[in-house]
């Protein structure tokens, strides 16, 4: 079997399908049903966040550290969450990363990792991965910041695949599947820029092909 590719996810995200990886390193896609979301629009701050906001606790860069990130989410913990992301996904999405296609918002201290998130954006759809943190509130203020990005940028869609506690105080929610891979037609037909500094990716040709 070959390796996945950064174009295999592309297709795979298209298509409404992401890929995870078992303990031993196997690699399955999926297309969870019921599907989860975060609507974009009413996204609101829990409201023990907003001082930390305001104090700028963090600074806040995009793709700075896109490997680091990633890496960051792969730590073994507690409860074996993180252990999807394998060397080979690391690979992967390290090369979509360099084609523009995939990305990071990290939180800092003192020039130093203290959290972060990372997804993948096709047309006006992110798809959200994973997010880790060293500091607490750092991953919280990063996706604080990835919404602002993606509401300023006009996305339509923001994926987080399947629901948990985690995703819920974000205000994440289930639809049927049928019902994402409507929105996801929507939102592949629009052309958002998730970073300035990265070239603007081009939006393959293929289709997506699951009803």
């Amino acid at each position: 079997m070959t390796n996945l590719t950064a174009e295999d996810l592309i297709y795979g995200y298209m298509n409404g399908i992401f890929p995870m990886a078992d303990a031993d390193g196997t690699l399955y896609w999926y297309s969870p049903e019921p599907r989860a979301i975060i609507p974009i629009d009413t996204y609101k701050p829990a409201k023990s966040l907003r001082p930390i906001l305001n104090k700028n606790t963090f600074s806040i860069r995009i793709n700075s550290d896109f490997e680091g990130v990633m890496r960051g989410c792969a730590r073994t913990r507690a409860d074996g969450e993180g252990t999807w992301i394998s060397e080979e996904i690391i690979q992967a999405y390290t090369d979509l990363h360099r084609l523009g296609f995939a990305h990071s918002v990290e939180a800092y201290v003192d020039n130093e990792l203290a959290g972060g998130l990372y997804g993948v954006s096709i047309g006006g759809a992110f798809f959200g991965e994973s997010m880790f943190y060293n500091a607490p509130n750092a991953s919280k203020v990063a996706f604080h910041y990835l919404i602002e990005r993606l509401r300023e940028r006009q996305y339509y869609l923001l994926d987080t695949q399947f629901i948990n506690d985690n995703v819920k105080r974000y205000g994440a929610i289930e639809i049927p599947r049928a019902e994402y891979m409507f929105r996801l037609r929507i939102a592949l037909d629009q052309r958002c820029r998730f970073s300035d500094n990265a070239p603007m990716p081009f939006i393959p040709s293929f289709r997506t092909n699951i009803p």
